[in-house]
């Protein structure tokens, strides 16, 4: 079975798991959050895909280790929500690198647009570990960080990340 994340016509595919599109069907089904499809984040990843891959790989290693998989999934999704191109973004007066920025654009945009807890706050906000200084508090945080860099590295190569998992299939909601 192969995880197609991205449909013409506007489908959004996901992973075929019914518990994981229970806590993260209201960000899927955002506007704004589907908007990342139209920026490259990594090769020639999309930011929608690379943060369905970060957001699925580590629910499914919280789910396995007992930890908080629904924090896990959801601030995986929104971890790199900041709607812009990060490659050719200008920096504003006063602004550091996007590397170090985009996680408070990140945040700002999810709590306008969802509920976010503790743990799905402190994902999103310390997700560029150990670039930015300080650590993450939970280890929810700390599954999305490896996550991130993981797919990161294999979406740069322009290898598959999901699909090497053989767990799922096509499923549009």
């Amino acid at each position: 079975m192969k995880f197609v994340p991205e449909r013409k016509m506007g489908e959004l595919c996901v992973p075929d798991d019914c518990e994981y599109i229970e806590y993260v069907r209201d960000i899927l089904e955002n506007e704004q959050f589907c908007s990342m499809k139209n920026f490259i984040q990594h090769g020639e990843t999309t930011c929608l895909t690379h943060s369905i891959n970060v957001s699925y790989l580590s629910y499914l290693f919280c789910k396995a280790h007992h930890l908080n998989a629904k924090a896990a999934a959801r601030g995986g999704l929104l971890h790199d929500l900041f709607l812009y191109n990060g490659h050719n973004y200008r920096r504003q007066k006063g602004e550091r690198m996007h590397g170090f920025e985009h996680p408070r654009k990140a945040l700002k945009n999810a709590e306008s647009l969802f509920l976010l807890d503790d743990i799905e706050r402190n994902i999103i906000l310390r997700h560029m570990w150990p670039l930015t200084i300080t650590p993450p508090k939970y280890k929810e945080a700390l599954s999305v960080i490896y996550y991130d860099k993981y797919c990161s590295i294999l979406e740069a190569l322009y290898l598959p990340v999901i699909e090497l998992m053989n767990v799922q299939r096509v499923h549009s909601i």
